[in-house]
This record gives structure tokens, sequence and C-alpha cells, in this order.
């Protein structure tokens, strides 16, 4: 179907033509493609599932950031759950599991009404793909199953149980345990030991895990697909540095701050100016190992760095669950020029993987923020992507940026971001 064009998407730019070239080139070769990610597959562990935040510049499509343990379920379109239960029994096939049991291990939320709706749609989709599924908890005030009512259903949160070498709740030893919590402030002792099947591996949660390494690999796998189909990796791949340590509160670490702010604005200068591109260059500075859109800032000058006033370090200084940042990855900011609705709210898309198998999606939509900024942030609004299917089938009747067109080039990029998760957790994971 194609999707009313007043709930649709739209690149609002001039400056089209070197990205439709790039999606034309995509769909000349498809097959290349698909066939180069099959045996891409093969013989690497994939993530249980992920999302990718991609943005789309009009002259240049890039990942910015890959989430291995992805809330947000509850915004893909309800069509894609028969999607989603191939891919999840293609998954756990893949671990060579025997597994009827699967228990999920939730973020310490209880309040949070949009993370519970995600996580009572990943039950779900457990359940339809043939699991018995409970939700554990790791809240260390929990002692008692905890029942949370939804709007058209309820939650059960249970404590944890170890005995011997199983982690379990009360009357359900799990064959897989599903971790849905970011372990940003570590590796709970509970899960030392066990012999039941993790996943993600605990060495993926933020904890242990750093968004320059992902980058890296990211970076070769741009590099290596580029070279199959003969295009300029830059199109693809976001240009990144990270510095040592530094505290925002104690202004400590900005020297190499604002030179590194420097060096990468003058890159990406001059690719700009290899593509005529007559925006000004700025850098997106994050928390290296973090989520939920915090410790994020826009920089468009070392100048700024300098600069910054006490509420702006103070933002910086922490992410989830109050851990500090010390350590911060430098990421060539890419514009939005995608728009949603009547207000042309600037948007960007949000790719959903399990397995190797793109499920679904959805926009990140706000109306306060700019085409340079965060839109990971308060205000921030989900449009489900009309037609799931254009992810994956792409139409070559139609124009290269047709919705089915584009979105299939958002897969693509998507499962290159997913590809490097794989490599970049198999480089520290015996399995």
């Amino acid at each position: 179907m194609i999707p009313d064009q007043d709930f649709a998407p739209h690149l609002n730019t001039t400056l089209h033509e070197p990205l439709e070239n790039l999606e034309k080139h995509l769909l000349s070769k498809q097959s290349k493609i698909e066939c180069w990610l099959r045996n891409q597959w093969q013989n690497i562990q994939i993530p249980f599932y992920a999302s990718v935040d991609l943005r789309n510049a009009g002259f240049k499509l890039a990942p910015i950031d890959t989430n291995l343990f992805p809330a947000g379920f509850n915004n893909l379109n309800p069509t894609t759950l028969p999607l989603c239960v191939q891919a999840v029994q293609s998954a756990i096939e893949r671990l060579n599991e025997t597994a009827y049991k699967i228990l999920i291990i939730a973020e310490n939320h209880t309040r949070n009404l949009y993370y519970l709706k995600s996580l009572a749609t990943l039950r779900d989709i457990l359940q339809q793909s043939g699991y018995q599924v409970r939700i554990g908890s790791l809240l260390p005030d929990l002692h008692e199953p905890l029942t949370l009512d939804l709007p058209s259903t309820q939650l059960v949160l249970e404590p944890l149980i170890k005995k011997n070498s199983c982690v379990s709740v009360e009357g359900f030893v799990p064959c897989i345990i599903l971790l849905n919590n970011d372990l940003s402030l570590g590796h709970p002792s509970i899960f030392e030991n066990i012999e039941q099947t993790i996943i993600p591996p605990l060495q993926s949660g933020w904890a242990t895990r750093l968004k320059s390494n992902h980058f890296t690999h990211y970076h070769q796998v741009a590099q290596e697909f580029a070279e199959q189909i003969d295009i300029d990796s830059w199109l693809i791949d976001p240009l990144f540095r990270n510095c040592g340590e530094l505290n925002f509160m104690k202004n400590e670490g900005y020297e190499c701050l604002a030179d590194n702010v420097d060096a990468i604005l003058n890159n990406i200068q001059r690719k700009y100016n290899d593509y005529n591109v007559p925006y000004k260059p700025f850098v997106i500075i994050k928390a290296d190992a973090g989520s939920y859109g915090m410790g994020v800032m826009t920089v468009h000058s070392a100048d700024e760095i300098q600069a910054l006033n006490r509420k702006q370090r103070t933002r910086m200084s922490k992410t989830k669950e109050g851990k500090s940042i010390n350590k911060v990855i430098l990421q060539e900011g890419i514009y939005t020029f995608e728009t949603w609705g009547k207000d042309n709210a600037v948007a960007e898309p949000v790719i959903y993987m399990i397995d190797h198998f793109v499920v679904g999606g959805f926009y990140r939509v706000h109306t306060k923020r700019g085409i340079n900024e965060n839109l990971n942030a308060p205000g921030m609004q989900f449009e489900p992507l009309a037609c799931i299917n254009s992810c994956i089938t792409p139409d070559n009747r139609q124009a290269p940026d047709a919705y089915p067109n584009r979105f299939y080039a958002y897969g693509v990029i998507a499962r290159l971001a997913l590809l490097a998760a794989a490599r970049e957790i198999n480089s520290v994971i015996s399995y």
C-alpha cells in the first residue's frame, strides 16, 4: 500500500541527487547486496535483536546509534507481528537450543508507561512464537510479584531466584534468559556462573560496551560494503573520534575534546566541499556508553567547548541511572531533512531487527527540535512505518525515493549496523 501523503515522511531538501543516486545504486545492486549480506551471516553469532537510529540528510544516509537492548516494540505497526514471530523462531533455532521457556529481564521501570507497553509487546511476540514467558526484575526492593495494570493488559514483574547454577522466578526455570535491561550499572552477580543461555551476552551491556568500538567495526563494514557496490563509503558512514578520560564538572580533558572537535569539523568540511554541500558542519558529542538520549550535545566549533556553562556541563556529566560520563564519542553530525505531517515536524527513522531480519520500524518525530539536534529527547513522538514490507521488498517500477525504495535503503543500512554489532560482540565473546 502507498501511505497517505499527510501521514508519511517527506524529504525536504534540494540537495537530493547524491542520495537519490545512492538509492538508485542500492536498488540496481539488490541481488548483490542480499547475497553479500547472506554470506556475512553464515559464520557469526548475530545479536538476538537490535534497533538502529538513522539520519537522512539528503546527501548522506547513515546510522547514528545501535541499541542491543531495544525498547519501543509497542511503536511498531501491529501488522509486523507475523514477521516478528518468524524472526524470533529463527533466532532461537540459531542458538541450537531446545527451548520452550524464556525469562525476560526488564529495566528497573515501574512507572514508565511507554517502556512497560514495549515490554508487554515483546512478551506477546515471544508467546506468539510458541514460548512460555515470564518477566524478571532486578529491582533491589522487589521481594514478591508486582502486578502492573496497563491500558489494555497487565504485566507481572517477579523477583529473581538463584539456585545452584540456575536463575529463575518462582515455579519457572527458563531455558533462555533474554536481557531487555542494558546493564548500565554493571553485570549483576546473580548471572555469574550460570548454566542457562543469556542473550544478548552480558558483555553487550553499557557497563562494558563503547559506541566508539561499535563505530570502529561499522567503519570497516561500510568500507567492505562500499567496495562491493562501488560507492564512497562516506555516504553511509559517520566520521567519528574519541578522547581519553574527561570530567565535565571539573573542566578536565577539554583540550583534547576541543582539538578533536576541530579535527572532525575540518574532515567533514572537506567532504562537504567534495559534494558541494553548502551547510555548516557540526559535531554531536555524546556519552561513549549510554542510552535514553542522555548526555548528548551539538557543537559547531571548538570554541563552544571552552564556553560550556554549568547547566550544559551538568547535563553532560551523567547518563542513565546517574552513571557518570567520563568518556565521550565525537560523531559527525548528520542533518535530518525528513519531516512528518502537516506541521513539518523533524523526523528520523528507527529500524528494528530480530536475528538478521528487518521486522519493522517507526519515525521518531519532534516538533521542538531542529534538523541538527538529538531527537531522542522528552517531547518526541513515534509514527509507525506505514508499510513494513517496503523495508524488504523494493519496487523497481517506482522512483528511487518512493516509499518502498527509501525504506529498503534504510533496511540495508540498518543491517550493516547490525553486522557491525555482531562483529563487535563476537570480538569480545567466546560462544
